[in-house]
């Protein structure tokens, strides 16, 4: 079905030095010539022909097709020649793709993180998928006495942390077996989990409660509670987490300590300009 489409108008001849700067150099008009074609085909999945996107974009046909020629041959435009269209190619999605992986999102959740630091008084922590296992890009500290799993920057199992198994719980059977294939399920304590079907209810009991718990999994003495944060396709982009000694985080703790990491979890999403999930919003 046909999208919505916001409606570009069409490019009009500019006046004064800087139009008279471009006339001079040719190359400055093509590139913003070529970058209107691929924001144009980027409105529409459906895809354009030749003539609809001269005029979508106000060049003359003979105009549109040189450059997209010259896109094609980079891969950043691709013809289907069924329905002789035109539609947004490879080169484009990898080099978006890149911004979206290289965005800092850090910055954005330390208030979000000394939030939840200080309404839990546990380390807050901010953490992200990387090649199948969890990166800690961040935490603010609690001021209580605290014994780290992982630096930032350090590097966890999935299926062995709170932050892994709230990501997991987002993710297919399938997908969640391939962790499993890849990487097993290694016995960092007693009180890993090192059985599938295990997880697996684990797992469906993290999507009932919209938060998961690694209870001394990955280190005797530490607890950690994690909640997802998600993406403008409402995908996990990453997660946040408290982490403290079982001492503080006991057992009658645990179910206000997860409601508050999944609201704030929650606020991230939003302040990101994520979208959660159908049925999880607070």
């Amino acid at each position: 079905m046909k999208r919505n489409v916001i409606r570009r108008k069409p490019l009009e001849p500019k006046s004064g030095p800087d139009s008279e700067a471009e006339s001079r150099d040719g190359g400055v008009q093509s590139v913003d010539r070529a970058l209107s074609i691929i924001e144009t085909l980027a409105e529409d999945d459906e895809g354009y022909r030749l003539s609809d996107l001269a005029i979508r974009t106000g060049l003359s046909t003979s105009t549109v097709h040189r450059l997209l020629s010259t896109l094609e041959s980079r891969r950043f435009v691709q013809f289907d020649r069924t329905e002789s269209k035109w539609h947004v190619g490879a080169r484009a999605f990898t080099v978006g793709a890149t911004f979206a992986r290289r965005r800092n999102f850090s910055a954005q959740a330390v208030p979000y993180l000394r939030k939840l630091r200080d309404l839990t008084r546990e380390t807050a922590n901010l953490a992200v998928v990387d090649d199948e296992f969890i990166v800690v890009l961040t935490r603010m500290e609690s001021r209580e006495i605290m014994r780290s799993l992982t630096q930032v920057g350090g590097r966890v199992a999935m299926v062995a942390s709170g932050v892994g198994k709230a990501v997991l719980a987002t993710w297919s059977d399938e997908d969640v077996n391939a962790i499993i294939r890849h990487h097993g399920m290694p016995r960092l304590t007693e009180k890993s989990i090192v059985r599938p079907s295990d997880l697996f209810k684990e797992l469906e009991k993290v999507r009932r409660q919209g938060f998961a718990i690694d209870d001394e999994e990955a280190c005797m003495g530490l607890r950690c509670i994690a909640a997802v944060v998600y993406n403008d396709c409402s995908e996990p982009l990453a997660a946040i987490s408290v982490s403290g000694m079982t001492s503080r985080l006991t057992d009658d703790r645990l179910p206000l300590l997860g409601q508050t990491v999944r609201e704030v979890a929650a606020e991230l999403t939003v302040a990101l300009g994520g979208v959660m999930p159908a049925g999880k919003s607070d």
